[in-house]
């Protein structure tokens, strides 16, 4: 029997995000041979529970089989640890992932000179041009881009990668066949051609606000280091962040506005310990002596090279904006949106912000306050609604539904 199957079965019964290391090691990285492991035998490895390890074990392998057939179906890859293309440094995390599924060339993965760049959904201009900058500059010397593929400057450096024709790494924390952010889908499959777009989460599981902190870990893991070019005090980029530490390797941070919230969590990275950014060349001369076979062009950028970039990128940005203005001019300002019913997969605390939510704007405050939920809860259930493109964040922490 293949041994897909088996990595697949062990994916899905441990659960993502679990300690796999210690188990795939023991066991000689031979999925096969832990399913045929008896429950007395894996239990007494003392990794895990005796609850633990009897459910996991079991799990039925036949839901295995369905989710390698649906991904097939779909025209994914699947890739293990027994594969030539699976990433080392994976298989280096205490929570390793077991399967990744993919959409695209899964050679990028190889790529050693690799650098993860995350920030804020809703991202100021200078965010989104400094996070373009970065990227293009980077991916001209050969590195791969590896990024959430949120709106943002997540988009923006999947973007800023292709632009010069250099490769991208899309990380989604959800099935790659669900319709997570579909006005994103464009781009994702224009990752696709020249990168890879993948998931650890097999065909049809949806997004949801637990599987996002958890697909981060692969994001920092694939890479040397993680910039954050701009993130609030609580932005799941920090996540990235803290998690980058944790697998020892670099965090970068992109110093902001000392009096905008949205550049609290950057400025605070760099406060204690973060490397700042000022040029892409702080981030190339990290990896030069030890990556120099590896990189394209072995010059250094020009002092002003951020600055060149970034003023291309906005200036860019207004004329789109200005055509965009101009490709709707019968559109009333007042038009109301039209409110979908609410699903029932929603948690409890979304369903309340939903409820609460309309065409009008309303700020963070003012939702907590209707809803009789926290701060807290609130920007929590209003995440999962964006996940599932059910309300749309504006600046001042304002949030509608979405058209």
């Amino acid at each position: 029997m293949n041994d897909t199957v088996f990595w697949i079965w062990l994916s899905q019964a441990l659960g993502q995000g679990e300690k796999t290391l210690e188990l795939v090691s023991y066991y000689n990285w031979n999925a096969e041979e832990i399913y045929k492991a008896s429950v007395r035998d894996i239990f007494a490895l003392g990794i895990y529970s005796l609850q633990k390890v009897k459910k996991f074990k079991s799990y039925p392998l036949e839901k295995a089989r369905k989710s390698l057939d649906e991904a097939l179906s779909a025209g994914m890859k699947i890739i293990t640890p027994k594969s030539e293309f699976f990433p080392d440094r994976l298989k280096k995390i205490d929570t390793a992932p077991l399967v990744l599924y993919v959409y695209g060339d899964e050679a990028v993965l190889k790529n050693e000179l690799s650098i993860s760049v995350v920030g804020a959904r809703e991202a100021s201009d200078y965010g989104c041009a400094v996070a373009k900058s970065l990227s293009s500059a980077l991916a001209s010397k050969g590195f791969t881009i590896v990024s959430g593929g949120a709106r943002g400057i997540d988009s923006e450096s999947h973007f800023g990668a292709m632009e010069e024709g250099g490769t991208t790494i899309c990380v989604l924390g959800c099935g790659l066949d669900t319709n997570y952010l579909m006005e994103m889908q464009p781009m994702r499959e224009k990752i696709a051609k020249s990168g890879a777009v993948i998931s650890e989460y097999p065909p049809k599981t949806p997004a949801s606000r637990t599987t996002f902190p958890v697909r981060n870990r692969i994001i920092s893991a694939l890479t040397l280091g993680t910039i954050v070019v701009e993130a609030g005090e609580r932005s799941g980029s920090l996540i990235t962040a803290r998690l980058a530490l944790e697998q020892g390797k670099d965090v970068f941070a992109v110093p902001g506005d000392l009096v905008h919230s949205s550049f609290l969590g950057t400025n605070k990275l760099i406060r204690d310990g973060a490397i700042p950014v000022f040029s892409p060349n702080d981030i190339l001369e990290e990896y030069y002596s030890e990556y120099y076979d590896k990189i394209v062009d072995k010059t250094r950028f020009p002092d002003d090279e951020i600055i060149k970039r970034a003023q291309k990128y906005l200036s860019n940005s207004k004329t789109e904006s200005k055509e965009n203005m101009a490709v709707k001019p019968n559109k009333k300002e007042n038009s109301e949106k039209v409110k979908k019913p609410t699903p029932d997969y929603l948690t409890e605390d979304a369903k309340k912000i939903y409820a609460v939510l309309n065409e009008n704007p309303k700020h963070v405050d003012i939702l907590s306050e209707e809803s009789g939920l926290t701060t807290a809860q609130t920007l929590s259930a209003l995440t999962e609604l964006e996940v599932y493109s059910l309300a749309h964040a504006l600046s001042g922490r304002r949030y509608t539904i979405k058209d």
